[in-house]
């Protein structure tokens, strides 16, 4: 197995890149990061994806001032993330100080459920449950 600093058939490698070898591709993927803010009548609704980082952060302030300005209740919903960074939980906590209502995280993946009980930022907000309800019988029917 080679590293970005072996050199390949095709000559030494650049310093600071990897190769597009075959071995790596299936396991170096990176999915940038985005964030759209969509405002409806009586909420806002956040959707975040791929990697939330500090290359977001312009995008996570622009979608702060907005919850701020606009006063309504306000839902994130992080099915699409893949990688969230402390700018993503800072992000989330901001939320949570500045919104008049409790934030709603809808669709959360493991890797930022994780996160929310490691910083304790989940106790600020309120995780919906992504479980469906077990259609049955009544417990009074026999």
């Amino acid at each position: 197995m080679r590293d970005a600093n072996s050199p390949s058939d095709d000559g030494p490698a650049e310093k600071g890149s990897l190769r597009a070898d075959s071995s790596l591709r299936g396991d170096v993927s990176t999915e940038p990061g985005s964030v759209h803010v969509i405002s409806g009548i009586d909420h806002i609704r956040i959707i975040l994806a791929g990697e939330v980082d500090a290359d977001l952060a312009s995008e996570l302030q622009e979608a702060t001032t907005a919850v701020e300005r606009s006063g309504l209740p306000v839902e994130v919903d992080t099915h699409h993330v893949t990688f969230m960074d402390s700018s993503g939980v800072a992000f989330l906590a901001r939320l949570a100080t500045r919104s008049s209502y409790r934030v709603k995280l809808l669709n959360v993946p493991p890797t930022v459920k994780f996160l929310l009980e490691v910083t304790r930022i989940g106790e600020l907000l309120d995780v919906a449950d992504d479980a469906p309800a077990q259609a049955g019988p009544p417990d009074d029917v026999a």
